[in-house]
């Protein structure tokens, strides 16, 4: 006879309690992570994760089987919605705002293995980072480190500084904390003129091209992803991906020794943000309006 499954176990937030049923079903058997110790793992993880979702619209995606298992996109929020799960309304749209511990475990228990943000903060037009989303066209590209050192030696080359993090599946994002003042159209246009400039530098290696298709094996920047309507991984999320990724914020000596995503995943990432602490946090906000007053004038 097959083992009895686990009963469910309660967690104490506060004055509440949280049910976790089906605690040891596994979501990634490769590294024997079961559900309960992914809620744990989240639970560490919050303190790094919520400052890069809060004050956004959230969109997840669920596995109830595990990562290799079906899965599909929540937008609306899943009801009933708990009473301490704030939500926001958009385009008729029932949105969680991920901003509190209670409600990311709330999410985790529902088998949110991914966590996707909107670029814009909810009721702020202007925009508070610029992000280039470096996107690899291949499934396994040994190049994808050597294409984000290239991004940071062109930033730094203009003054600016920036944090690459992995996405936790294929590619890198580039993230810029920014003083308020450039608007998203300002941004899109920086995010062009850093991208068709490396790709005439390096057209071996570079693409702008948005249709996959026509890509070949060349590394796509996408500078057009960062605006409002669209989302990219929260820094931190883990990925339903073999080997429970984590998107995870570098420094720029780390990159150049050639990482893979895959080595920051649920297992380790904690101890390493408790060690380095969250990166994006800790960089200064950039300004912005000399470089654009340059590109403009070129």
């Amino acid at each position: 006879m097959p083992p009895a499954a686990m009963s469910p176990v309660a967690l104490r937030l506060g004055d509440r309690e949280l049910l976790i049923s089906h605690p040891d079903k596994l979501l990634w058997p490769d590294m024997g992570i079961d559900k309960l110790q992914y809620v744990r793992t989240l639970a560490d993880l919050a303190p790094y994760m919520l400052p890069h979702c809060e004050g956004r619209y959230l969109t997840t995606i669920r596995f109830p089987e595990g990562y290799a298992g079906k899965s599909f996109y929540q937008k609306n929020a899943p009801a009933p919605v708990p009473d301490y799960v704030r939500t926001e309304t958009d385009n008729g749209i029932r949105y969680v705002v991920l901003d509190s511990l209670p409600t990311l475990l709330w999410m985790g228990s529902l088998y949110a293995l991914e966590y996707h943000v909107s670029c814009e903060r909810i009721g702020m037009p202007m925009p508070d980072r610029w992000i280039l989303d470096i996107d690899p066209s291949l499934e396994v590209e040994p190049r994808i480190m050597e294409a984000a050192d290239k991004v940071g030696d062109l930033l730094h080359s203009l003054g600016l500084e920036a944090v690459p993090k992995t996405s936790g599946a294929t590619g890198v994002q580039v993230v810029m904390r920014i003083e308020p003042g450039p608007t998203y159209d300002d941004l899109r246009r920086f995010g062009k003129f850093v991208s068709e400039y490396l790709t005439a530098k390096n057209p071996q290696l570079f693409t702008v091209e948005r249709l996959k298709k026509n890509r070949g094996s060349l590394i796509y920047l996408d500078y057009l992803q960062y605006y409002p309507g669209r989302t990219l991984a929260a820094a931190y999320t883990p990925r339903a991906r073999a080997g429970a990724p984590v998107s995870t914020p570098l420094d720029w000596d780390e990159v150049r020794a050639d990482p893979r995503p895959a080595d920051y995943n649920l297992l380790n990432v904690v101890a390493r943000l408790r060690e380095r602490g969250d990166l994006i946090g800790q960089m200064r906000p950039q300004r912005l309006g000399d470089v654009l007053k340059q590109i403009g004038r070129a």
